[in-house]
């Protein structure tokens, strides 16, 4: 691993961390060529030397390990590995190939938790719906034998808004495929890409219902499909092979690591991401670059001088396939009081607005928030309520304060769950834009001496 040479207290800043100190640029709110070397240390570090970190496997053991030493490295302490066990789902083998009526290849992976078709692969007619409730619709033991292709195409958004009901197919379809009788379920990826990678993804499956093989199509495949049903008034046969495995329970963990505070009896600041990745790709923008942000935050507050309040990271475990990870901070900081909790788990582009879920309870604090990062181009929103990222649910579960910083999302469903999740999709100048705006926000929020939340979070605001 590479690491730096110089201690913490005399590292450069490759980036001003306080808006006062910011040249403004209509973009980044930086100075043009911006670049964080900490983060970016991080960033390529991880996905050169460890690459692809499947929940539950040696590599995301691996992962673990060199996150606990670069954070060592770096100055933090109490570096901790908490483990815990998961259930883990190993990929195999996968081709797909249209047997008519016009015969030809498809790109294709298996979803997260997919069973497995014969060794030899299984040969069925592929019966098509366009969107989910088409499918909940027909009767239960009706697709017997029968492969469901389901469509639903999801577009771009800049909030990344259209991910929770156009993901639907994929986390939910397979398991009602398997209530209908059907042999193998196959859906459009999950994207809003043009290009012939698929995007895999976990799905579920309803108790009592045992799994089926399910995977997802490149969206060009997809369209093929579609246009082959078009053509033809005759049935499309399909021959399909996944070979996944289940190995059963293997233990992942969560690294926490700590930039300690002058007064440890307020409670920490949370700084939140995950570790892990799927197995097809480096998991460059998901979710590395969101630790990259989040440790190298911490590391400009810590620059600048003692915090009041001890800063925490969390580098969860296994959040890809389940939130693991999150669940098992939650429950064993059950006891613990958090100040505050945000994560990064949305790549790296550029952010754009602010929320928390305490603007109305601590309107004062929520303006200093504000008036740290609008330097920055983000925009204050103190009529939308924060929920936090995946990994924050400790923070839901006790009911405290939470901040999201939104990201630019227009292109993150290009690449995520692909092949192409690789370190060249990250720019370099949108990182240092993250780390600047984190910086900023958690600067303010590690010296407040006051209770984070105000008065109270008012429900619903």
């Amino acid at each position: 691993m590479k690491t730096l040479t110089l201690a913490l207290a005399a590292l450069s800043l490759a980036i001003p961390a306080t808006a006062q100190a910011q040249r403004y640029d209509s973009r980044y709110g930086l100075e043009p060529g911006a670049h964080d070397e900490i983060a970016w240390d991080f960033l390529e570090g991880l996905t050169t030397e460890i690459g692809p970190r499947l929940a539950g496997t040696p590599e995301e053991a691996a992962a673990r390990a060199w996150a606990m030493d670069w954070l060592r490295a770096h100055g933090f302490q109490n570096v901790v590995n908490e483990p815990f066990p998961i259930q883990t789902w190993v990929r195999g083998e996968e081709r797909g190939h249209i047997t008519g009526p016009f015969p030809q290849n498809v790109v294709l992976t298996a979803l997260g938790f997919s069973g497995a078709t014969p060794p030899e692969g299984l040969t069925g007619e592929v019966v098509y719906f366009e969107n989910i409730d088409a499918l909940r619709a027909v009767p239960d033991g009706s697709l017997a034998g029968k492969i469901v292709y389901l469509g639903h195409a999801m577009r771009a958004t800049q909030d990344g808004s259209h991910y929770g009901y156009f993901g639907q197919p994929r986390r939910q379809g397979p398991g009602i495929a398997a209530q209908k009788g059907a042999a193998a379920i196959i859906i459009r990826s999950v994207g809003s890409d043009n290009d012939r990678v698929a995007h895999t993804g976990a799905t579920s499956w309803p108790a009592g219902v045992a799994p089926i093989p399910a995977a997802a199509l490149s969206n060009p495949d997809a369209d093929q499909l579609e246009r082959i049903f078009e053509r033809t008034d005759g049935p499309v046969t399909m021959d399909l092979l996944l070979t996944p495995r289940h190995l059963g329970e293997t233990m992942s963990g969560n690294v926490t690591a700590e930039i300690i505070g002058r007064d440890p009896s307020l409670p920490p600041v949370l700084l939140a991401c995950h570790l892990d990745s799927w197995d097809n790709s480096t998991g460059a923008i998901d979710d590395a670059s969101g630790c990259a942000i989040a440790a190298t935050a911490a590391l400009r507050v810590a620059e600048q001088g003692q915090p009041l309040r001890t800063i925490r990271v969390l580098f969860a475990g296994a959040e890809e396939t389940g939130l693991w990870g999150s669940a098992a901070y939650s429950a064993a900081h059950a006891d613990e009081e958090m100040g505050v909790g945000l994560e990064s788990d949305f790549g790296a582009g550029l952010i754009w607005r602010l929320e928390t879920n305490f603007s109305q309870s601590n309107p004062l604090l929520f303006q200093r928030l504000s008036e740290a990062v609008t330097p920055y181009g983000v925009v204050p929103a103190p009529q939308l309520v924060a929920t936090g990222g995946a990994d924050l649910n400790i923070m839901r579960d006790q009911g405290g304060p939470i901040i999201d910083l939104q990201q630019d999302g227009t292109r993150y469903f290009d690449l995520h769950h692909t092949p192409n999740d690789t370190l060249d999709k990250v720019d370099p100048m949108e990182l240092a834009q993250n780390v600047a705006v984190w910086t900023a926000v958690v600067q303010v929020l590690a010296n407040e001496p006051g209770d984070i939340a105000g008065p109270g979070i008012v429900a619903g605001e």
